[in-house]
Protein backbone atom coordinates (compact mmCIF):
# COMPACT_ATOMS: atom_id res chain seq x y z
CA UNK A 1 0.00 0.00 0.00
CA UNK A 2 1.77 3.14 -0.79
CA UNK A 3 0.96 6.73 0.92
CA UNK A 4 0.91 10.35 -0.84
CA UNK A 5 0.57 12.86 0.99
CA UNK A 6 -1.20 15.91 -0.12
CA UNK A 7 -1.29 19.55 1.23
CA UNK A 8 -2.64 19.74 5.11
CA UNK A 9 -4.59 16.64 5.70
CA UNK A 10 -5.32 14.94 2.48
CA UNK A 11 -4.23 11.72 2.20
CA UNK A 12 -4.06 9.12 -0.60
CA UNK A 13 -3.65 5.66 -0.10
CA UNK A 14 -3.09 3.09 -3.08
CA UNK A 15 -2.71 -0.59 -3.58
CA UNK A 16 -3.14 -2.18 -6.62
CA UNK A 17 -4.41 0.81 -8.10
CA UNK A 18 -7.35 0.88 -6.20
CA UNK A 19 -7.14 4.28 -3.75
CA UNK A 20 -8.90 5.69 -0.88
CA UNK A 21 -8.60 9.48 -0.34
CA UNK A 22 -8.76 10.93 3.01
CA UNK A 23 -9.98 14.49 3.64
CA UNK A 24 -9.67 16.40 0.53
CA UNK A 25 -10.43 19.90 1.53
CA UNK A 26 -9.99 23.77 1.21
CA UNK A 27 -6.33 23.94 2.04
CA UNK A 28 -5.62 21.54 -0.66
CA UNK A 29 -5.02 21.70 -4.27
CA UNK A 30 -7.45 20.57 -6.53
CA UNK A 31 -7.19 16.89 -6.75
CA UNK A 32 -7.78 16.40 -10.88
CA UNK A 33 -5.86 13.09 -10.58
CA UNK A 34 -8.24 10.74 -9.15
CA UNK A 35 -9.04 8.16 -11.32
CA UNK A 36 -9.27 4.45 -9.63
CA UNK A 37 -10.79 5.96 -6.19
CA UNK A 38 -12.86 3.22 -4.41
CA UNK A 39 -13.68 4.96 -1.45
CA UNK A 40 -13.49 8.57 0.64
CA UNK A 41 -13.07 9.13 4.55
CA UNK A 42 -14.12 12.52 5.67
CA UNK A 43 -12.95 12.51 9.12
CA UNK A 44 -15.53 15.89 10.24
CA UNK A 45 -17.26 18.28 8.61
CA UNK A 46 -14.79 21.55 8.71
CA UNK A 47 -14.01 22.72 5.35
CA UNK A 48 -9.96 22.25 5.71
CA UNK A 49 -10.80 18.80 5.38
CA UNK A 50 -13.29 18.23 2.54
CA UNK A 51 -15.34 20.45 0.10
CA UNK A 52 -18.31 20.20 -2.22
CA UNK A 53 -15.80 21.08 -4.96
CA UNK A 54 -13.05 18.32 -4.32
CA UNK A 55 -15.58 15.64 -3.29
CA UNK A 56 -18.02 16.80 -6.98
CA UNK A 57 -14.64 16.37 -9.00
CA UNK A 58 -13.36 13.25 -7.12
CA UNK A 59 -16.82 11.23 -7.85
CA UNK A 60 -17.26 12.90 -11.33
CA UNK A 61 -14.46 10.91 -12.59
CA UNK A 62 -15.64 8.10 -10.01
CA UNK A 63 -19.18 7.80 -9.72
CA UNK A 64 -18.90 4.35 -7.93
CA UNK A 65 -16.54 5.83 -5.00
CA UNK A 66 -17.89 5.24 -1.66
CA UNK A 67 -18.12 8.43 0.63
CA UNK A 68 -17.56 7.60 4.57
CA UNK A 69 -17.99 9.87 7.36
CA UNK A 70 -19.54 10.51 10.74
CA UNK A 71 -23.14 12.00 10.84
CA UNK A 72 -22.10 15.65 11.00
CA UNK A 73 -20.61 15.27 7.51
CA UNK A 74 -23.81 13.27 6.08
CA UNK A 75 -25.46 16.43 7.41
CA UNK A 76 -23.10 18.83 5.88
CA UNK A 77 -22.81 16.90 2.68
CA UNK A 78 -26.63 16.00 2.05
CA UNK A 79 -26.36 16.63 -1.47
CA UNK A 80 -23.78 13.77 -1.23
CA UNK A 81 -24.54 9.46 -0.90
CA UNK A 82 -22.36 9.71 2.50
CA UNK A 83 -22.56 6.75 4.51
CA UNK A 84 -22.56 7.42 8.14
CA UNK A 85 -19.73 5.36 10.26
CA UNK A 86 -18.83 6.18 14.34
CA UNK A 87 -16.22 5.06 16.64
CA UNK A 88 -16.31 0.75 16.92
CA UNK A 89 -17.55 0.27 13.48
CA UNK A 90 -15.56 -1.37 10.89
CA UNK A 91 -15.72 -1.75 7.22
CA UNK A 92 -14.16 -3.36 4.42
CA UNK A 93 -14.09 -1.72 0.91
CA UNK A 94 -11.75 -3.36 -1.68
CA UNK A 95 -8.44 -3.80 -0.56
CA UNK A 96 -9.10 -1.51 2.40
CA UNK A 97 -10.06 -2.24 5.72
CA UNK A 98 -11.31 0.55 7.92
CA UNK A 99 -11.54 1.00 11.51
CA UNK A 100 -13.07 4.07 12.88
CA UNK A 101 -12.26 5.48 16.64
CA UNK A 102 -13.26 8.68 18.32
CA UNK A 103 -16.86 10.55 17.76
CA UNK A 104 -15.84 13.95 18.61
CA UNK A 105 -13.55 17.13 17.55
CA UNK A 106 -11.25 18.37 20.38
CA UNK A 107 -12.13 21.18 22.05
CA UNK A 108 -11.53 24.57 19.56
CA UNK A 109 -12.72 27.22 22.13
CA UNK A 110 -16.22 26.24 25.07
CA UNK A 111 -18.22 29.05 22.79
CA UNK A 112 -17.73 26.71 19.92
CA UNK A 113 -19.82 24.16 19.15
CA UNK A 114 -17.53 20.30 19.29
CA UNK A 115 -18.80 18.46 16.03
CA UNK A 116 -18.31 14.61 14.69
CA UNK A 117 -14.92 13.57 14.13
CA UNK A 118 -13.86 10.37 13.40
CA UNK A 119 -10.56 8.57 13.38
CA UNK A 120 -9.28 5.88 10.70
CA UNK A 121 -7.08 3.38 10.65
CA UNK A 122 -6.66 1.60 7.46
CA UNK A 123 -5.25 -1.88 6.91
CA UNK A 124 -4.04 -2.27 10.46
CA UNK A 125 -1.55 0.21 9.80
CA UNK A 126 -2.03 3.64 9.24
CA UNK A 127 -4.02 6.01 11.76
CA UNK A 128 -4.88 9.52 11.44
CA UNK A 129 -7.16 10.29 14.17
CA UNK A 130 -8.83 13.48 12.17
CA UNK A 131 -8.90 16.79 14.31
CA UNK A 132 -8.69 14.64 17.53
CA UNK A 133 -5.90 13.32 19.80
CA UNK A 134 -7.32 9.83 20.14
CA UNK A 135 -5.68 6.86 20.72
CA UNK A 136 -6.82 4.04 19.11
CA UNK A 137 -6.86 1.34 22.06
CA UNK A 138 -4.96 -2.14 21.72
CA UNK A 139 -3.47 -1.37 18.66
CA UNK A 140 -0.07 -1.31 17.58
CA UNK A 141 0.10 1.63 14.73
CA UNK A 142 3.08 1.42 12.25
CA UNK A 143 2.53 5.04 10.33
CA UNK A 144 0.69 7.85 12.67
CA UNK A 145 -0.40 10.62 10.80
CA UNK A 146 0.30 13.48 13.36
CA UNK A 147 -1.70 16.89 13.32
CA UNK A 148 1.05 19.95 14.00
CA UNK A 149 -0.64 23.31 13.63
CA UNK A 150 -4.24 24.18 14.35
CA UNK A 151 -6.19 26.24 17.01
CA UNK A 152 -6.99 23.19 19.05
CA UNK A 153 -3.54 22.18 20.30
CA UNK A 154 -0.58 22.70 21.61
CA UNK A 155 2.91 21.53 20.82
CA UNK A 156 3.20 19.95 24.24
CA UNK A 157 -0.05 17.84 23.20
CA UNK A 158 1.29 16.71 20.14
CA UNK A 159 4.15 15.29 21.92
CA UNK A 160 2.10 13.75 24.32
CA UNK A 161 -0.23 12.22 21.93
CA UNK A 162 2.79 11.27 19.89
CA UNK A 163 4.21 9.24 23.18
CA UNK A 164 1.15 7.08 24.06
CA UNK A 165 -0.03 6.21 20.72
CA UNK A 166 3.93 4.64 19.79
CA UNK A 167 4.43 4.33 16.20
CA UNK A 168 7.32 3.02 14.25
CA UNK A 169 6.77 5.90 11.94
CA UNK A 170 4.62 9.46 11.89
CA UNK A 171 4.65 12.01 9.63
CA UNK A 172 3.06 15.68 9.99
CA UNK A 173 -0.83 16.43 8.84
CA UNK A 174 -2.71 19.81 9.35
CA UNK A 175 0.29 22.21 8.88
CA UNK A 176 -1.00 24.49 6.35
CA UNK A 177 -1.11 27.14 9.30
CA UNK A 178 2.31 26.73 10.28
CA UNK A 179 5.31 29.24 8.74
CA UNK A 180 8.28 27.45 7.68
CA UNK A 181 9.94 28.19 10.68
CA UNK A 182 6.68 27.04 12.94
CA UNK A 183 6.59 23.61 10.70
CA UNK A 184 10.48 22.89 11.54
CA UNK A 185 9.80 23.38 15.03
CA UNK A 186 6.67 21.44 15.34
CA UNK A 187 8.82 18.40 13.33
CA UNK A 188 11.69 18.77 15.58
CA UNK A 189 9.72 18.22 18.37
CA UNK A 190 7.56 15.24 16.98
CA UNK A 191 10.97 13.50 15.93
CA UNK A 192 12.22 13.54 19.50
CA UNK A 193 9.65 12.02 21.00
CA UNK A 194 10.00 9.28 18.20
CA UNK A 195 13.19 8.64 18.39
CA UNK A 196 12.93 8.83 22.15
CA UNK A 197 11.20 5.06 21.69
CA UNK A 198 12.73 3.92 18.23
CA UNK A 199 10.50 5.49 16.10
CA UNK A 200 11.27 7.13 12.60
CA UNK A 201 10.25 10.46 11.72
CA UNK A 202 9.06 10.64 8.07
CA UNK A 203 9.58 14.32 6.74
CA UNK A 204 6.78 14.12 4.07
CA UNK A 205 6.66 17.24 1.80
CA UNK A 206 3.28 17.76 -0.47
CA UNK A 207 3.30 15.03 -3.11
CA UNK A 208 5.65 12.72 -1.63
CA UNK A 209 5.33 9.15 -1.59
CA UNK A 210 5.79 6.42 0.72
CA UNK A 211 5.90 2.60 0.98
CA UNK A 212 3.60 1.59 4.11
Amino acid sequence: MRLTKLEHSALVLDDSGKKLIIDPGSFTTPITESAGTIAVVITHEHADHWTPEQLRRILDKNPGAVVYGPAGVAQAAHDFPVTTVAAGDAVTIGPFELRFFGGKHAVIHPSMPVVDNVGVLVNGELYYAGDSFTVPEGVEVDALAVPSGAPWLKISEVMDYVAEVRPRRAFAVHEMLLSTAGKTLSNARIREVLERSGGEFLDLQPNDTVDL
